[in-house]
Parts: structure tokens; C-alpha cells; sequence
């Protein structure tokens, strides 16, 4: 069984920075993309960072220049490096993980449960 646990949210003013983790553990052959996104409430779950095997990185444009991704592929490990925190970035934030757990084995998409990142104004 593969399991993906975040970690790092919680209460911050605007202006400042928090930095979200993203665990995995179980059997795990290889990782390719790995993901954030994130929900507010009352909203959709929307896109916020990706970053592929080869370490090339996409951004939402309401994210960009602020956040930073990036994968620590030794210990199944992905990171969100949240700075210049808005109100607006308010949400739970999750994390998805591309990964196939045998060689040859078939790959499947894992979700965390959530970390809560809320910025006060």
C-alpha cells in the first residue's frame, strides 16, 4: 500500500511564507510527476505546481514567481516553497504523485489527504 502524507500548513499572515511536504512510503518502484493543488473553499481543486523525473517544473499563473517546487527523489519526498503568501492562497493543499510501484508495473496517480494553509490578511 502507498500512502502520501502532507504536512506544513497552517496559519500565517499575508506577506509570509510556509513550507508544505509531501511523504511517500509503501513499496515504490519509480516516481514520475509529482503535483500540488489545492481547494478553497467553496471552489474546484485547481492545478498549483507540477515537477516531472527530469526536474522541469510548471506553474499556475496565479502562483508563479511566489512558489517553488521541488522533488527529493532519494526519499520519495516533494516540497512547496510558499512565499509573499495572499489571503487568496487560503486552502487545503494536496499533494499527487505519479508512481508505479513494480518495474514493469502499471502506473497509478496517489492523493494526500490534505494539509490546511490559511493566510490571514
Amino acid at each position: 500500500q502507498v500512502q502520501l502524507v502532507e504536512s506544513g500548513g497552517g496559519l500565517v499572515q499575508a506577506g509570509g511564507s510556509l513550507r508544505l511536504s509531501c511523504a511517500a512510503s509503501g513499496i515504490i518502484r519509480s516516481i514520475a510527476a509529482m503535483d500540488w493543488y489545492r481547494q478553497a473553499p467553496g471552489k474546484q481543486r485547481e492545478f498549483v505546481a507540477s515537477i516531472t523525473s527530469g526536474g522541469n517544473t510548471n506553474y499556475a499563473d496565479s502562483v508563479k514567481g511566489r512558489f517553488t517546487i521541488s522533488r527529493d527523489d532519494a526519499n520519495n519526498m516533494m516540497y512547496l516553497e510558499m512565499n509573499s503568501l495572499k489571503p487568496e492562497d487560503t486552502a487545503v493543499y494536496y499533494c499527487r504523485m505519479n508512481l508505479r510501484r513494480t518495474y514493469l508495473g502499471t502506473w497509478y496517480d496517489y492523493w494526500g489527504q490534505g494539509t490546511q494553509v490559511t493566510v490571514s490578511s
